[in-house]
């Protein structure tokens, strides 16, 4: 793994933003598309920031998938994550070639299965993720399932996941949040060519510790990112806090 330490959230979205566009273009390069895994909440603003504002990628090359939605909340709403997407990435794109966002107003299996062939006839070159307070990595909570192909799957948001986005302000009570979300899987994720991670703030500091420094276990989920061959964290000084000297 590659671990990078940035003295500060906007200084850690440039590094990650520049080094996504960097795979994208080198993706182009070496076989005229790329796809790549877009995650959303705060912890990716500065980053999804910097790489709309990268030069030279030929974004009518690029295919997008999505890493995760709620079910039953409707794009309208504050906390979508494809208002999210379509704000922060999508508008300012316009000549994508393709995006496959989630729909979480149907029927949430039939959504499932019908991005699962949609991604599985796409090779992902780079997808960005971040990390829970609870140490989830997309909307696989732990314990999280390690084991299954199916690239995404309808999942349940414990106690502290629905309580960070109720903390994070993106709704009005913690009983707002939905119960339930699509996910992308965990091995899907782990499919990827290049992942990388972005991290800031004290508040993930504990979970980042886990990920890094903790045994790999589905108790800490992001922890599987250890075992992935090209994986860059990319952290704040706050989310880098509780790391031993030996992790960095």
């Amino acid at each position: 793994m590659n671990i990078q330490i940035l003295a500060s959230p906007h200084e850690l979205g440039i590094a990650a933003g520049k080094e996504a566009a960097a795979h994208i273009k080198m993706a182009i390069a070496d076989k005229n598309a790329a796809n790549v895994i877009l995650a959303t909440g705060a912890s990716q603003f500065e980053t999804l920031k910097q790489l709309v504002s990268e030069t030279g990628i030929d974004w009518s090359k690029v295919t997008m998938f999505h890493l995760d939605e709620y079910i039953g909340l409707p794009e309208s709403h504050h906390a979508s994550f494809r208002k999210y997407l379509r704000e922060r990435f999508l508008d300012l794109v316009p000549s994508l070639n393709a995006s496959y966002l989630i729909n979480g107003e149907g029927d949430p299996q039939a959504e499932a299965d019908r991005l699962g062939k949609l991604i599985s006839q796409h090779p992902i070159d780079v997808a960005l993720v971040g990390i829970g307070e609870n140490g989830h990595l997309a909307f696989n909570d732990p314990p999280a399932d390690f084991e299954t192909e199916k690239p995404y799957l309808v999942v349940n948001l414990d106690g502290p996941c629905r309580a960070q986005q109720f903390n994070e302000g993106w709704f009005d009570s913690v009983e707002d949040v939905p119960l339930q979300a699509i996910s992308m899987s965990v091995q899907q994720i782990m499919k990827s060519r290049h992942i990388i991670c972005s991290v800031p703030d004290a508040r993930k500091a504990q979970a980042v510790k886990n990920s890094l420094e903790q045994e790999v276990s589905n108790q800490f989920p992001a922890s599987i990112l250890q075992q992935h061959a090209s994986c860059s964290f990319y952290l704040d000084k706050e989310s880098a806090k509780l790391l031993s000297t030996s992790s960095v």
